[in-house]
């Protein structure tokens, strides 16, 4: 770098390479948040988390009982738009309302997902489809309705919430896994296109969360934390302006390891872990 000290050029690229991808998000009064999936589990705590933070929210999830009775605790006065992800007429209407009374919103959060445990010996075409319509198509019709307006205002963002069931094909994860691979795809192409134009994109990949989908779990679930702990991690990451939030970090940790391992190696080891 010409006419700039090589000390000074090196401290600038590491101050690059650490900085953080997305904007840092720390203060959370009067933001316009919409939940998608908030009726129960980690979509309802983090409604309740950020909520006591002073964000206004915007609920949606199928059921409207329960996003209006996380709406009844909230300290500020909020939406409740319930909605089936897999309408995209619906999701469309539902972020239009937002815009019109909001003038937008400053952050997305996709939480809306099923899961239902599968193997090839028990596979089911029906809920196979259904995971791949809540899980995949869902977040595209997300995409279409929110992205136009993101851009139009030119900040804000969308996050993602994924698994860590996509890193790498498990057990009993038949199509729910694949669904969540294909979202770790898909925020790494939208960071891509959107972070030039200063929109943020957040992919969020939870371990085992004790929520009413996992309880479909017949194996013991390492690691386990709670709906509130949950949220907690993901406010947290939040603010340190993280691309992907992990969480609870050292289990995460170790199954992001695993996508690095070569296939026989990661056979063995699932095998050995799982005994199946």
């Amino acid at each position: 770098m010409p006419g700039v000290p090589a000390g000074v050029a090196r401290a600038r690229g590491r101050r690059r390479l650490f900085a953080p991808l997305n904007e840092p998000l720390r203060d959370w009064n009067g933001r316009r948040v919409w939940i998608v999936g908030a009726s129960s589990g980690i979509g309802a705590a983090l409604a309740r988390r950020l909520g006591a933070l002073g964000a206004r929210l915007a609920l949606s999830a199928r059921r409207e009982a329960p996003l209006r009775a996380l709406l009844a605790s909230a300290p500020a006065p909020g939406l409740a738009l319930p909605l089936d992800v897999a309408d995209a007429a619906a999701v469309a209407a539902a972020a239009t309302r937002i815009d019109r009374e909001w003038g937008g919103f400053d952050l997305v959060v996709w939480v809306a997902g099923r899961y239902v445990p599968m193997r090839a010996q028990d596979f089911d075409l029906g809920q196979a489809r259904s995971m791949l319509q809540v899980n995949l198509e869902g977040v595209l019709n997300g995409i279409d309705a929110v992205v136009p307006v993101l851009r139009r205002q030119g900040h804000g963002g969308i996050a993602l919430v994924g698994s860590v069931a996509g890193y790498r094909g498990l057990p009993k994860s038949l199509v729910y896994g694949p669904t969540k691979a294909a979202l770790i795809n898909l925020a790494e192409a939208l960071y891509l296109d959107l972070a030039p134009e200063g929109l943020g994109v957040w992919l969020v990949s939870p371990g085992f969360v004790d929520t009413p989908m996992t309880a479909a779990n017949d194996f013991r679930m390492p690691a386990l934390v709670d709906a509130g702990q949950a949220a907690e991690a993901i406010v947290e990451g939040f603010a340190r302006g993280a691309f992907e939030i992990r969480f609870p970090r050292i289990f995460t940790s170790w199954m992001h390891l695993l996508r690095v391992l070569p296939h026989r190696a990661f056979f063995a080891a699932v095998r050995r872990v799982t005994g199946l």
